[in-house]
């Protein structure tokens, strides 16, 4: 992983990375989201109890996974950047804090409006919620906090404590539902006996599951390629200001 970074801090060599992976990157996506929706939408069955108002569940939870797991790489990231001092970490974590975001906010709305005709009520500060809830925030003081300095540097690494620190978040996420008595289902695909989902209810959660993670990919170049745009701008701003 660390040659892999040190390749593509050379941001010549990552332009022309992202611009020959973006494509294919957006094709599989819209693929994969277009077949997950086809699916879901009009090949799963629908819950014996809660109807047609399941399938929320393949937007809903596809979304929270994504939530998670890009939470994760910053985490990752924030690791390489305050122990190795890596630059293109402390890129990658700024470029993924959006597209994390975005992703909670679509967990908790689709939640939301999935509790409604499930639970009789739009929202509960039951443990799952709340500490979703709390990642999103933790993502937007990751955003906010990375532009809150002058100095690039310091805001990178206030923003990788941030992140380190939120961290233990995850866990609390994970197993809210195991370690407290809340209104919010328990597991039912990532278990230690084996999903107990039936397959036609699996089939587009992971197609879509498929299509958020590269949604995550395609747009993570499109961050990064504007960031080291933006850099390069303030740079011979700066020189220009300087021979004048």
């Amino acid at each position: 992983m660390s040659n892999i970074f040190n390749f593509l801090a050379n941001p010549s060599r990552f332009r022309i990375f992202a611009k020959s992976a973006y494509p294919y990157l957006l094709m599989i996506m819209i693929i994969f989201i277009i077949m997950g929706l086809w699916y879901g939408l009009f090949n799963s069955p629908p819950d014996y109890q809660q109807g047609e108002t399941v399938r929320i569940m393949y937007v809903h939870v596809p979304a929270a996974w994504m939530a998670l797991m890009v939470y994760s790489s910053m985490t990752i990231m924030s690791l390489f950047s305050l122990v190795w001092r890596h630059p293109l970490a402390d890129t990658l974590s700024k470029s993924s804090a959006p597209i994390g975001a975005v992703f909670t906010l679509i967990a908790l709305v689709t939640g939301s409006i999935w509790g409604k005709p499930t639970w009789g009520t739009w929202w509960v500060w039951d443990a799952r919620l709340t500490s979703v809830f709390i990642l999103f925030l933790i993502y937007m003081g990751h955003i906010a906090l990375v532009r809150a300095f002058e100095d690039e540097f310091k805001g990178a690494r206030a923003a990788a404590i941030l992140t380190l620190f939120g961290a233990f978040n995850l866990p609390i996420i994970k197993f809210s539902v195991d370690w407290w008595n809340t209104l919010h289902q328990p597991a039912s695909v990532i278990k230690l006996d084996g999903p107990s989902i039936h397959v036609d209810m699996m089939i587009p959660l992971i197609l879509m599951a498929v299509g958020f993670l590269f949604f995550y990919f395609a747009f993570l170049l499109i961050n990064v390629q504007t960031e080291l745009n933006q850099r390069k701008l303030k740079k011979l701003f700066i020189k220009n200001l300087n021979l004048n």
